[in-house]
């Protein structure tokens, strides 16, 4: 049996990061709720208010040997926009900001490599924003949060937000992607 490792993300909308991430081979599985909360167990309602700290995340189970850590930053950098500062698109406050939140050096040495690597690849006109800090805490978003986009995919904010990140997904990561999807 694989031995299985954790990611804890953060990279605006949860229902957005769910989305794409769910559908990439070796993800198990992958929760949203709310990282870096200075408050315990804090409610949707709370963190809308940016007042608890805490940031829209996912944390996922992967299995590192059909997809690294390095793969999981890749997509991640690439399904939002890492240079605006508390926000994606439509969606303003902390709870937005982008962040990876790492469980051990290996991931901090990672992440920050990854990051070096993509601000010298010149992809963004503006500098990357994403926090890089030890994880502290998640606390599971509610059960109506689970699996949003694939329950509600004709809302609008899923037609127009999450629809072209899964699509970018499904073009871009084809060869990563679960069969079936």
């Amino acid at each position: 049996m694989a031995q299985l490792e954790t990611a804890t993300l953060a990279g605006g909308c949860f229902w957005c990061t769910e989305a794409v991430f769910k559908r990439l081979r070796g993800i198990e599985t992958v929760k949203s709720g709310y990282a870096a909360s200075k408050v315990p167990n804090p409610s949707y309602e709370a963190v809308c208010t940016g007042r608890t700290g805490a940031a829209e995340a996912v944390q996922l189970t992967y299995d590192p040997d059909v997809i690294p850590f390095d793969k999981i930053l890749d997509i991640f950098w690439h399904m939002h926009d890492p240079t605006t500062l508390n926000r994606q698109g439509n969606d303003i406050g902390t709870q937005y900001r982008s962040g990876i939140y790492y469980h051990d050096e290996e991931q901090k040495r990672v992440a920050e490599a990854s990051r070096q690597a993509l601000e010298a690849a010149g992809t963004y006109k503006h500098p990357i924003v994403t926090e890089i800090l030890p994880f502290t805490n998640f606390y599971p978003a509610e059960s109506y949060h689970d699996e949003y986009y694939d329950r509600n995919r004709n809302q609008g904010y899923c037609r127009l937000v999450i629809d072209p990140k899964v699509n970018k997904l499904l073009k871009e990561y084809r060869t990563d992607l679960k069969q079936g999807v």
